[in-house]
């Protein structure tokens, strides 16, 4: 796999795009674990935490596109710039309010706009036009790696300093080490050759969005990708709750989202190399397949901390490894001029999934008491998910567009 990220620059700006991807993923996805404390201390309850968790979770998706587009037209630096240090704003600011408004605004927006900033959109579009397409896949799939990396170190990390903080001083702390990813940006955007050749009459950015949209394969990409983001919201915000429920200590919640972090790392470098040899298509019916059965196995399991980790390093596998199939049919149906808009759309339909997953669990345990319902709905969308992928094709939508 590594053989494939050899060239000038390749492999730098691929380690360095992983590096801000581990930053800016890891401080979201621990987000879970402050929802007990944070309601402890704040008394706003879980079902207007789990709303502001679920806007940031449609944030994060909705400036997935127009991040991708200002990289597109201006260049990612001042993109993953901004979006670091609004970022670490966010984070920093989160402790100094008590309502839920005021959650929305930090978590909800600022948080979420920063890490979408700095996220799959812009940095899988810099790294693939500094790049061959023969290194794309693998790229995409050590950079979704990095993503995983962060949610291994990230989630015990911050588990240990609420311990020894409380949930305030450990937000504090997060916003201090989300800026470690800053002088990392350099490399991303200035390392290696630029592959930025199109045809003279491309038609611009608004054709390539109104060719894509107009496109039953892309569409039904967002389908999938929809689910995908309903799966991993409920369970990023409320795996704590779930263990919590069984009444199991608050490590075995910080330990099972770092396997899954864990496990992502060699799903994501797998499914990285296979993209260039099989149909990505079938890559992904298989994995939105598999998470189905594993949730069936889960509810048929016995609540007892080793079945946490199992169901982690399952559902780890193919966590965020979903991302570099699903980018790289975007980039064979419309190449890489345009892939931070067209996968940043991609990833706003992930997201409104996310949006779901993350309020929908809050509204369930509130009412029922469980999450019993939501468990259901998620084995139904993930088999939705693996059917919708079949008719996909993955030929170029139009040959003459595609980046050289």
């Amino acid at each position: 796999m590594f053989k494939q990220l050899r060239g000038p620059g390749v492999m730098g700006i691929t380690l360095a795009a992983a590096g801000i991807l581990m930053v800016t993923m890891g401080a979201r996805q621990s987000v879970g674990l402050f929802v007990g404390p944070m309601n402890t201390t704040t008394g706003l309850g879980i079902a207007t935490i789990s709303f502001a968790l679920a806007v940031a979770q449609f944030t994060w998706g909705a400036v997935q596109p127009l991040a991708g587009a200002a990289a597109d037209r201006w260049g990612p630096r001042a993109v993953l710039i901004a979006g670091v240090l609004v970022l670490a704003l966010g984070t920093a600011l989160t402790p100094m309010v008590s309502t839920g408004w005021g959650l929305i605004f930090t978590q909800g927006l600022l948080v979420a706009m920063g890490a979408g900033a700095g996220s799959f959109s812009v940095l899988i579009g810099a790294a693939a036009q500094r790049m061959s397409p023969e290194a794309r896949g693998a790229a995409s799939g050590v950079i979704n790696a990095g993503g995983s990396m962060g949610q291994f170190v990230f989630a015990p990390l911050a588990q240990k300093l609420i311990q020894l903080f409380g949930w305030m001083g450990a937000m504090y702390t997060l916003a201090v080490v989300s800026l470690a990813a800053l002088p990392m940006i350099g490399r991303v955007t200035k390392g290696g050759n630029t592959v930025h050749t199109v045809a003279a009459d491309d038609g611009g950015l608004r054709r390539a969005v109104r060719e894509a949209m107009g496109d039953r394969s892309y569409l039904l990409l967002h389908l999938g990708f929809f689910t995908c983001g309903f799966h991993i919201a409920f369970l990023v915000t409320h795996l704590p709750t779930e263990v919590d429920l069984c009444g199991l200590p608050p490590s075995v919640a910080s330990w099972s989202l770092a396997l899954i972090g864990l496990a992502n790392i060699v799903g994501s470098l797998v499914v990285g190399h296979l993209v260039g040899q099989y149909r990505s298509k079938m890559i992904l019916a298989i994995m939105y397949a598999s998470r189905a059965l594993l949730v069936l196995w889960y509810l048929a399991m016995p609540r007892e901390p080793w079945v946490f980790y199992i169901f982690a390093i399952g559902l780890g596998f193919t966590w965020l490894a979903t991302v570099p199939p699903t980018a790289g049919i975007v980039g064979k149906l419309f190449g890489v001029r345009y892939l931070g808009t067209l996968f940043g759309l991609t990833l706003l339909s992930h997201q409104i999934g996310g949006f779901l997953g993350a309020w929908l669990g809050g509204l369930a345990i509130t009412r029922f008491g469980d999450y019993t319902w939501m468990w259901w709905a998620d084995i139904a969308l993930a088999l939705m998910a693996a059917v919708v992928n079949l008719p996909i094709r993955e030929a170029p939508v139009k040959p003459a567009m595609q980046a050289a």
